[in-house]
């Protein structure tokens, strides 16, 4: 009997198939574009798990609808021999392709009770827990595989951004640094102790430290590339560094697979972000409204729907008109996991975000002031989040509501405290209450 690279058995006899299947996993867990070579296997081979995989791998496109690619792998693996795991991971695909996260969760959680070291499906629900903000899940299911697949060093990253999200940041720092002791070129473990500096206010030491993994970046799938370049440039732009980081912008967060979701609205929030800190982006966001109008029906995530939408409207694209309609609709029209977050908050985010987009302040203010406190509801985290916070303080600023906007601004700068912009959004926050010895500390 074969097994996989992680010791799971398998079914698989042909030897291609076996190989792309471990591609799968390895490329899966530590975002390496090999993980692609499961598309062709499943196109040659009627095997199970080669289409499941191949069909999850359609449906993690997040293209905002069913792939209908996912949907002819579903055909061939139900119809193919498998072993019972194989044939669970098969009734996964099946329920999300069904509309059913919940369902897939808990199959999901059934193999992995019986296989703790399958850790796609660990990852997979990790996926729908982040996406559904329930981090407390991510850590549950990350620790129950922690003892039997300790040897392996994605497992620590998984652990170490979960511990991260739940802002439990020492233990993350101590699984991210095990992850890379195990294997430096562990993606998401230098991703989950990015963001322990970036919230900790280490920005020098943040920064210092992406800088130092950039060779390990080569060969790493889209998302991850851009991703850990749009950390980077956080980092930048608290550090001041404003040509650098519209340099990491151009050259590494926009310059990949701009067709894909994580791409785009990492861009859209790295733009977005510049402005607040008083950044030029010049032609820039007509540039991605370009890409960003095959977005204007796409409601099925309400954290990546956001960003579209903003992107959208602040290129000026009437597509922007479109998204709005269809967010309005969302409560009815979107996939069920997303319909009761539409409903409570992502219209009123929108309306927000709309406002800001046409230099409507104080609707921002009104619409962003109750909502914010239920904003992980969209999931996303909590550092991609804090762009709504940004929008908000700017919003705040621009309307002159000083008094608000002195309390937001020292509570961040408690958090970083030597960031450029946040000494001069202070510095003229200070002069307007004359405080003006305030404004120089």
């Amino acid at each position: 009997m074969p097994h996989d690279r992680l010791g799971n058995a398998i079914s698989a006899q042909n030897p291609a198939t076996a190989a792309a299947i471990d591609d799968f996993i390895a490329g899966y867990l530590g975002y390496d574009r090999r993980l692609v070579n499961i598309l062709a296997a499943a196109d040659r081979d009627v095997d199970a798990l080669a289409n499941g995989y191949a069909g999850l791998l359609w449906m993690l496109s997040e293209t905002g609808g069913i792939p209908q690619q996912a949907r002819t792998c579903l055909a061939r693996a139900e119809q193919a021999d498998a072993l019972p795991r194989e044939r669970a991971i098969v009734a996964v695909l099946r329920a999300w392709i069904d509309d059913d996260v919940p369902e897939a969760q808990r199959l999901t959680e059934e193999i992995l009770r019986a296989h703790p070291r399958d850790l796609v499906m660990l990852k997979l629900h990790q996926y729908h827990d982040f996406t559904a903000g329930d981090f407390p899940s991510m850590l549950r299911v990350a620790l129950g595989s922690a003892e039997a697949a300790a040897d392996i060093p994605y497992l620590h990253g998984m652990l170490a951004f979960a511990y991260e999200q739940m802002h439990l940041l020492d233990r993350a720092e101590t699984a991210a640094r095990q992850a890379l002791a195990m294997q430096r070129r562990e993606p998401w473990a230098q991703h989950a102790l990015a963001h322990v500096m970036l919230t900790q206010g280490r920005i020098d030491e943040g920064a210092a430290f992406l800088e130092s993994m950039r060779d390990t970046w080569d060969g790493l799938t889209s998302f991850m590339y851009t991703h850990t370049w749009w950390h980077l440039a956080l980092f930048y732009i608290s550090q001041g560094r404003d040509a650098e980081a519209l340099a990491a912008y151009d050259d590494h967060c926009w310059a990949q697979q701009k067709s894909f979701s994580q791409d785009q609205v990492g861009a859209v929030s790295l733009l977005a972000r510049f402005e607040c800190a008083g950044i030029d982006v010049g032609a820039r966001w007509a540039d991605l409204g370009a890409y960003l109008a095959a977005r204007q029906a796409d409601v099925a995530q309400p954290f990546l729907t956001l960003q579209y939408f903003y992107g959208l409207a602040r290129a000026g694209r009437p597509e922007a008109a479109t998204l709005h309609a269809a967010i309005r609709a969302a409560p009815h029209t979107a996939p069920r996991a997303a319909r009761a977050v539409w409903h409570d908050i992502g219209i009123d985010l929108a309306d927000g975000l709309a406002a800001h987009a046409a230099g409507d302040m104080e609707t921002v203010i009104r619409a962003f002031t109750p909502t914010l406190p239920r904003l992980a509801d969209i999931g996303g985290s909590h550092a991609q989040r804090d762009l709504f916070d940004q929008l908000l303080l700017d919003a705040l600023l621009k309307a002159k509501r000083y008094i608000r906007a002195q309390q937001i601004l020292e509570l961040r700068r408690q958090a970083d405290p030597h960031s450029k912009p946040i000494k001069l959004a202070l510095a003229t926050v200070y002069r307007a209450l004359q405080l003006p010895t305030l404004a120089t500390s």
